[in-house]
């Protein structure tokens, strides 16, 4: 995980396994090392799960008395690799040939098989194969090269013939193989039959030119890994830990391309006013699931995940996520067990909802689902990332509790511990709605200190640049105060008090739900107008969709989710980003500037009431 500098990986939405981690999730899957046993991870980073499956496979290997070429030729054809990331896909295909350790020598040809591919969007499911008859079946297949015209006959049936060709293809253009040279080798590898020797001859011809323009490189091995999730057939296991990106952090590129399979999957529920706020907390590991579940998965295997706790947890943006089935009348898939280790913080320099999942294909859910927390026990600090299960277990205590559904199938989950069943009949509709707390991005911008209050009393705020993923310059500027607030984050936090340590600019009005029009803004507040046209640009090229459009149709100063409820006076507040509830009552907070209402941000979550009384009731 070195190799990549932190902020590039946590864009990508790659955060690299811990060796225990990995561990745990082989184990839930029941993944014994049976050699026979096909096991893919799909989004593969570094290889962890690779090693620690090809480790079993040696073990088993050894204690059922195979013969050493016939374990090392099982693994290879069988613990399978994809990622997107070319230094992701060299660090595994290292850390692979390392595992293998002594087998490598039995091998006379070795492939490993770990391929730089995409595994939702591959040239079938992205729209690039286009299917021509003309000058015989073939696939076009568009580069920064030109445009390739791979015959069908390798591409079909799972690209079964492709596995071979690939390879062939690439040595004889090396080996400047005459097109005639090269039929006759095709034919006796089994490769072109009638009439399909023209279009594999003109294929052929166009490798062997780049060969010879030195263009060649690694083309015909691209497309190799390009097609790899096309050939890989069907796995007993899939297992891994899938990109964790948020739908508005997924490229304008990458949505458009991937629109249809959200929808195909019913993963887009949501309607109406939820679809503004709720489809950025869509997480692509979602996506993700479901596609590889679809395409790799046999019936009856099993896929363990680690994943965000949200899928789970949120309301809206999780319904369609979980209604485990592929889609309107594909296979179901059920939920065997979910971890819960968000208060464990597994993932180095990263403060994510860590979960995991185990799922079985081809059958329903049945609830309550088996859901067990996992936690540090007192005084256990950093967890090395080295660390096998055995060793973590002693640092960490399990708690078994059962999931299930609140309101409808779709529902967000509610954990509830043994002996406390008897709660679910008391379920109904709350008399109170709670909502969470304001999203008022990019921190950069709206995220200040207060340094100075004038006689006049306005203020001289600096901006917090150094929260956030977005880069923005510091200023000081001198602004009103009418617009600043004392702003709590789950952070803040503690049991039965939160104490504000960061202001927020708030910008919307609360009674409508939009920002202040700029022509209010220019009259009423013309210093903080002033201080937020610094960053017009910035605040228009967010990465959601939604906050972009809403900003281009009121002002470009637009957050989301600031209503009634952000501003009234009495609030019972709670942190989000944790498995136990930690609550407060907060109201108004003496500020150098006098007495101003606390603004919860979107770390936390809060109900709002009439007054104190009934807030601390």
């Amino acid at each position: 995980q070195y190799l990549v500098p932190q902020e590039v990986r946590h864009k990508l939405g790659e955060y690299y396994t811990p060796d225990w981690l990995a561990e745990l999730v082989l184990n839930e899957v029941d993944y014994k090392g049976n050699t026979l046993k096909r096991l893919l991870d799909p989004a593969c980073g570094s290889g962890t799960f690779l090693v620690l499956a090809i480790q079993r496979a040696k073990e088993y290997g050894r204690t059922h008395n195979e013969p050493p070429l016939e374990t090392a030729q099982r693994i290879v054809a069988n613990i399978w690799g994809f990622d997107l990331n070319p230094l992701a896909v060299i660090a595994a295909r290292t850390n692979y040939l390392f595992a293998l350790g002594d087998l490598v020598s039995e091998l006379r040809h070795l492939e490993i098989p770990v391929y730089l591919a995409d595994s939702v969007l591959w040239p079938e499911k992205a729209g690039q194969m286009q299917l021509d008859f003309v000058g015989g079946e073939h696939v076009k297949i568009q580069t920064s090269v030109g445009q390739f015209h791979v015959p069908y006959i390798w591409v079909k049936d799972e690209g079964f013939l492709m596995r071979t060709a690939a390879s062939l293809v690439e040595n004889m253009a090396k080996q400047n193989y005459s097109a005639s040279e090269a039929m006759e080798r095709f034919k006796k590898e089994g490769l072109v039959f009638p009439p399909h020797e023209q279009v594999v001859q003109n294929f052929y011809s166009e490798i062997l030119e780049l060969e010879r323009q030195d263009k060649n490189g690694i083309w015909a091995r691209f497309l190799k890994n390009a097609f790899a999730p096309m050939i890989a057939g069907k796995f007993d296991f899939v297992v891994g830990n899938p990109p964790w990106i948020r739908w508005d952090y997924l490229s304008q590129e990458y949505r458009k391309a991937t629109l249809q399979l959200w929808k195909d999957y019913g993963l887009f529920s949501l309607k109406g006013f939820e679809t503004r706020l709720g489809g950025g907390k869509k997480d692509f590991s979602m996506l993700f699931t479901y596609a590889v579940s679809d395409y790799y998965l046999k019936d009856s295997g099993k896929l363990g995940f680690l994943i965000t706790q949200e899928v789970f947890k949120s309301k809206a943006a999780g319904e369609g996520f979980r209604r485990f089935r592929l889609g309107e009348s594909g296979k179901p898939l059920k939920v065997l067990k979910a971890h819960d280790l968000v208060t464990v913080q597994p993932f180095e320099g990263a403060a994510n909802k860590t979960a995991a999942m185990i799922l079985k294909k081809g059958k329903e859910t049945v609830y309550p689902v088996p859901y067990i927390v996992w936690q540090r026990k007192k005084g256990v600090g950093k967890i090395e990332t080295d660390k096998t299960l055995e060793e973590v277990s002693l640092l960490l205590q399990k708690r078994k509790l059962s999931a299930q559904p609140i309101d409808s199938k779709v529902g967000a989950w509610q954990t509830i511990a043994a002996g406390q069943e008897s709660l679910t009949s008391i379920q109904g509709k709350n008399s109170y709605d709670a909502h969470s707390g304001a999203y008022i991005s990019p921190y950069g911008v709206f995220w200040v200190n207060i340094d100075q209050v004038l006689s006049d009393g306005k203020l001289i705020i600096g901006n917090l640049v150094g929260k956030g993923k977005t880069k923005i310059q510091q200023v000081k500027e001198t602004i009103e105060s009418d617009l600043v607030y004392p702003a709590l984050r789950g952070s803040d936090i503690e049991r039965w008090q939160g104490s504000p340590k960061i202001y927020v600019l708030l910008t919307q009005d609360p009674s409508v739900r939009e920002p202040y029009p700029e022509e209010i803004m220019k009259r009423n507040w013309p210093r903080t107008y002033g201080y937020l046209t610094r960053f017009k640009d910035i605040l228009l090229s967010r990465a959601s969709k939604p906050l972009r459009q809403l900003a281009e149709r009121t002002a470009f100063y637009a957050v989301f989710g600031v209503a009634n409820y952000t501003v009234a006076r009495y609030k019972v507040v709670w942190k989000r980003m944790t498995s136990d509830l930690i609550a407060t009552v907060i109201s108004q907070f003496k500020t150098p500037f006098g007495f101003k209402t606390i603004i919860p941000v979107e770390t936390t979550a809060l109900i709002a009431t009439d007054n104190e009384g009934e807030a601390h009731y």
